[in-house]
């Protein structure tokens, strides 16, 4: 990755903002925080914090995934998110283009995932020391050769509905670690992060925050 780490020079796109939350869309392409050495130092928090000093890290999404990231601007709101994200409270849906036409309308994946060592830091499946990981899909629309997908993950697992697409053998195209052939050839990872629901830090009010797909 340290090579080919060429991040998009785009200004920031400030979704929701109040006194305690921050909410962005972030571009393809761009770390959610800084990797190790310079060269991988920008990133979506450290552009965040140069417009919103106080802004805090909640969570994070994939260098190569775009949409809805939430930042707390007190320590109140980081503490009372971050409950949230760990106790599974917020909801999240995702757009994915995928490989394949998928003929069923709704569907779950139920696949206990690990990281792959050797091959850090792609993730596998292991049904004897993964851990539990569940996500649910529904069909948008299809095509011969592709598919709209929405994925609502019910864990948190790295690069969970990435290896789980690919399991049931329609990875997500441009894919870089778990697409192969003509689904990998594709200018960036048909995966965004559309909508989040949260409770709101001050007094906890059900919000809801969408960026719209790019693709």
């Amino acid at each position: 990755m340290s090579h080919d780490y060429n991040p998009p020079d785009v200004p920031l796109d400030v979704l929701h903002l109040d006194h305690e939350v921050l909410l962005v869309n972030k571009p393809s392409g761009l770390l959610s925080v800084p990797g190790k050495g310079e060269h991988l130092a920008d990133c979506l928090l450290s552009r965040v914090q140069a417009a919103f000093p106080d802004a805090l890290l909640i969570h994070r999404l994939d260098r190569d995934t775009s949409g809805v990231m939430i930042f707390a601007l007190t320590p109140h709101a980081q503490r009372h998110l971050g409950l949230q994200f760990e106790k599974r409270q917020t909801k999240k849906t995702y757009v994915a283009r995928v490989w394949g036409r998928i003929e069923e309308k709704t569907g779950q994946i139920d696949l206990p995932l690990i990281v792959d060592w050797p091959n850090r830091p792609k993730q596998k499946v292991d049904h004897v020391d993964g851990k539990a990981a569940l996500t649910e899909w529904r069909v948008v629309r299809s095509a011969s050769d592709e598919t709209r997908v929405r994925l609502m993950p019910k864990t948190g697992r790295s690069h969970q509905l990435r290896v789980h697409m690919a399991e049931i053998g329609h990875p997500i195209l441009g894919d870089p670690f778990y697409a192969t052939g003509p689904a990998r050839d594709f200018p960036r990872l048909m995966l965004h992060s559309e909508t989040l629901q949260f409770r709101h830090p001050d007094g906890g009010k059900g919000t809801r925050i969408t960026a719209k797909c790019p693709f």
